[in-house]
């Protein structure tokens, strides 16, 4: 993967896990030499490797002022992927540094998951499996599965993961609300969505709620204790975003008392989740170990993203769409 050392190569450093669509751009390039590191290297080993490298792509390591001030070279930061939480944009912003992700390179595979949660959720897939496979055919009317059809989905966040989810709740028939207090009513509208404004009178309407909206200090515990308990008993709640937005212990309250019917989460707020996490003990709960974004097709697209990414900003084109702090392009 990584090339021969040549002084006059602009170096791009990323984690030895990122697929191969990414070396191979890399490689394909006579002006670059990738330069690879593993997921859980040693900080001063990071920070030697970063002396020279003009991009670094990045998986889930944390990036601030320490790799900054390691890296006097660095011209773009690129995340293998969507999610930035690890990332200190202030700290990039400061020093005029683009931070980039992946666009829409795993947001098919996000939304894909999330209604692919809902539906086990919904059609107690992993409940009758475990039936089956223990001889409990006969139980099988016992707790009855739903239909989406005619029910009330709640989307929270129509950035790129929220729209593609939105259209495929949509051709199932559901009623779609959308809750993004950052996009207008009438795109919402006019996408064929019902806009809705006031978030607690929405979550309790909703049949199945998907979180799909970033993380920031405005979301963190974005659906607390009190938010959870405006939703129906009957109601699901799904997040495939990032940890943290749900309150853990709160849901694990709810779901226990059966105060709603079910949750899943690909997200914790500690991951690995610990195996004494208690939610783990719920019949009506689905974990997954935050691969909502990870399929074959989308690692190749998210590797082959990050080094475009990189590489725009390196041939002075930068692909202002994937930029976040877009204040450092002037």
């Amino acid at each position: 993967m990584a090339q021969s050392a040549n002084p006059n190569r602009k170096k791009i450093m990323a984690p030895a896990t990122m697929a191969k669509s990414g070396w191979a751009l890399i490689a394909s390039r006579d002006d670059l030499e990738g330069v690879e590191f593993t997921p859980n290297i040693p900080a001063a080993e990071f920070h030697k490797l970063l002396e020279d490298v003009s991009g670094v792509c990045l998986g889930v390591t944390p990036f601030s002022n320490p790799e900054l001030d390691a890296a006097p070279q660095l011209q773009v930061v690129s995340r293998i992927g969507v999610g930035y939480d690890a990332v200190d944009v202030p700290a990039l912003t400061a020093r005029h540094i683009p931070l980039m992700i992946g666009g829409t390179a795993n947001s098919v595979s996000v939304a894909e998951a999330g209604v692919f949660l809902t539906m086990n959720l919904a059609r107690k897939g992993a409940m009758f499996d475990t039936m089956v496979k223990e001889g409990r055919w006969n139980d099988r009317y016992k707790d009855m599965p739903l239909d989406l059809y005619g029910k009330t989905v709640l989307i929270i966040g129509f950035g790129k993961i929220g729209t593609r989810s939105a259209r495929r709740f949509a051709a199932m028939e559901t009623n779609v609300l959308v809750y993004d207090p950052y996009m207008y009513s009438e795109t919402i509208r006019g996408n064929g969505y019902e806009p809705v404004g006031d978030l607690d009178a929405a979550v309790a309407r909703a049949d199945f709620i998907t979180i799909h909206c970033p993380k920031t200090p405005e979301t963190i515990g974005l659906f607390d204790a009190a938010r959870i308990g405006k939703m129906k008993r009957s109601a699901f709640l799904v997040n495939t975003a990032r940890g943290g937005i749900v309150d853990e212990m709160a849901l694990y309250d709810a779901l226990k008392n059966n105060r709603i019917a079910g949750a899943a989460l690909d997200v914790f707020a500690v991951e690995p989740t610990p195996k004494d996490n208690p939610l783990l003990t719920l019949p009506n709960f689905l974990a997954a170990p935050h691969m909502a974004g990870v399929t074959k097709e989308a690692v190749d697209r998210m590797g082959l993203v990050a080094v475009q990414n990189v590489i725009s900003v390196i041939d002075g084109k930068p692909n202002r769409e994937n930029v976040i702090n877009k204040e450092v392009l002037g």
